[in-house]
């Protein structure tokens, strides 16, 4: 078997990503299923089952990736047929056990023992099932069917089958950690945390009674809910990411999580609405966040590459990340939580994108334009509403998400307005950026803009002011690039030194007197190259930062001088 190695160099390990994968529910039983899978590519339409190919394919990295092992990208609409062998430990009888996948682009269906236990069509979010019923004593085995067809009905984020400028190289299969977990009869089943800024909340799914261990103290809760005054309480903040472990014992089970003490509100200061922070006008620094990797495309090498890009765009005076058009392995945001990175975190996007529409006219200034016709078909926006409640219901507990992006330039939106509504009910104490770069609507907690091809301005309508994407500056190095032949971008630099001062020009020179005037965060496109895109501060193999600490962090410091 072929040995794969990391963009470092590093020798991957035969199970990686062994760390578990659900921080803000942790149990001490689990049993990580990473590691080599046998692997069966069907050809689309395929009558008879036959194979067109064998694989062994190293789980938990998508088969494109040139960690997964695979040699070739599947045609899309191929199936991809996952198969292993269960092995239940002894130790383990007499309890229930789940079955968790972190996620599977796209339609994935579950066997276990050749019986369906599950079926999921959302790539981007997880799935867990009860598989107790269909065990046997002995010679279990998991099968995983996978579907991406990159299906505009459902997420698909930025892949494309025809990849190049903008979109991405597909994702298909398995590419977040899958595991198996036992639990008790009535075992806990989710937890619900919300916070103030000296008091939390548990809603606890699955146990109606039981107890919560806070710094010390004992609390007992009934009918799966209590309330905890918090003594002293210390405030979560990027300069101090400062998290309250507890534990929720019930009857039967016991679970590990933790919180953070944060509010996020809009004041108006000096006559201008202002984005604060723990009730203070906060500058929301920001760069976009693709989440792609040059080895393993939506999933790194190992967990640790997570913690080294937050810590060096901390470095550079940065405190937010906009994840865009894709959700990540919890691991990513519980690095946020304890490191101290903002997250502003999109929907991931479905229905169709319009060149002319969605681009074009926008860039020409027509961004006027009612929603309520648009994406109309009633299945892709039940889906998309479904797919945004769930974001929500599996992240939520996340103190480091600060802000919702339902729609991105128009891409899938429909109905903007009815949309915020209904993620204000879901979540009333995070902001919401209801259409980020253009068409806005009515309802929208920023005034959200995209800027590259103008100076940077602000909006016109009395809402703090968001710069959502600016920037994507170009500094290639050919020897660090995906493609060497085409570059995407919106302004070329031919050294790093008129890079670097490129950048700086326009932080001093624009966004900082912006803020003065108002604006509450901007987000320059963007951490890391990726594929023909070269605006990122990182090459796309993470081997070169192309600023540096030195050169930018004081300007951030204007930044947050500038708001309070």
């Amino acid at each position: 078997m072929q040995k794969l190695y990391t963009e470092e160099g590093r020798h991957l390990p035969e199970i990686p990503w062994e760390t578990y994968p659900r921080p803000q529910m942790r149990r001490k039983e689990w049993l990580c299923l990473n590691g080599w899978w046998e692997l069966q590519i069907r050809k689309k339409g395929s009558q008879d089952g036959s194979a067109f190919r064998q694989e062994k394919i190293l789980v938990p990295f998508c088969a494109e990736s040139l960690l997964s092992g695979v040699k070739e990208a599947p045609a899309p609409g191929d199936i991809l047929v996952y198969r292993r062998a269960l092995e239940i430990p002894e130790s383990w009888s007499g309890k229930r056990i789940l079955l968790h996948f972190g996620a599977v682009s796209r339609d994935a269906s579950v066997f276990v023992n050749n019986r369906l236990v599950c079926r999921s069509e959302n790539g981007y979010l997880p799935i867990s099932t009860d598989i107790t019923s269909v065990l046997q004593d002995k010679n279990n085995t998991l099968e995983v069917r996978v579907v991406n067809d990159l299906s505009q009905r459902f997420p698909w984020g930025k892949q494309s089958a025809k990849r190049g400028g903008m979109w991405y190289t597909p994702c298909s299969g398995i590419w977040q950690t899958v595991w198996l977990e036992p639990v008790p009869e009535h075992a806990i089943e989710h937890l619900h945390i919300t916070t103030g800024k000296d008091w939390i909340e548990v809603i606890i799914r699955g146990a109606e009674r039981g107890i919560i261990q806070l710094e010390g103290q004992e609390t007992p809760f009934e009918n799966g809910r209590v309330r905890i005054s918090v003594n002293n309480p210390r405030l979560w903040s990027p300069e101090d990411p400062y998290l309250y472990p507890f534990s929720v014992l019930s009857e039967n089970d016991r679970v590990e999580s933790y919180f953070a003490l944060r509010t996020l509100s809009v004041k108006t200061v000096q006559g201008k609405p202002r984005l604060c922070l723990n009730g203070k006008p906060y500058f929301f620094h920001g760069l976009l966040d693709q989440g792609y990797w040059s080895d393993g495309l939506y999933t790194p090498a190992e967990e640790a590459c997570f913690e080294k890009d937050i810590l060096s765009m901390k470095a550079l005076g940065f405190n937010m990340l906009r994840k865009h058009i894709k959700i990540e392995p919890e691991i990513f945001y519980y690095a946020c939580d304890r490191l101290g990175m903002v997250v502003f975190q999109d929907m991931v996007n479905n229905g169709p994108y319009h060149y002319v529409r969605d681009t074009v006219l926008p860039t020409l200034h027509l961004q006027k334009k009612p929603d309520r016709w648009l994406n109309r078909d009633p299945e892709t926006r039940k889906t998309f509403l479904k797919a945004m409640k769930d974001t929500v219901e599996a992240l939520k507990n996340h103190p480091c998400i600060c802000l919702w992006t339902i729609f991105n330039e128009g891409w899938g939106q429909f109905c903007a307005d009815d949309a915020y509504r209904m993620l204000k009910k879901m979540d009333s104490e995070r902001f919401i950026d209801s259409t980020s770069g253009w068409y806005h609507q009515k309802l929208s907690d920023v005034d959200s803009l995209h800027l590259y091809f103008e100076k940077l301005h602000l909006g016109k309508k009395n809402l703090p002011q968001f710069l959502s994407e600016y920037g994507g500056y170009v500094w290639k190095i050919p020897e660090h690039s995906f493609n060497t032949e085409k570059t995407y971008g919106y302004r070329v630099y031919e050294t790093r030194e008129e890079y670097v001062c490129a950048i700086r020009e326009m932080i001093e020179n624009s966004l900082i007197p912006l803020a003065k005037e108002g604006l509450c965060g901007a987000v320059y496109t963007q951490v890391s190259d990726v594929e023909d895109e070269t605006n990122g501060i990182l090459t796309y193999d993470r081997a070169v930062q192309k600023i540096q600490p030195e050169e930018l962090a004081d300007l951030s410091q204007k930044l947050r001088e500038a708001v309070s």
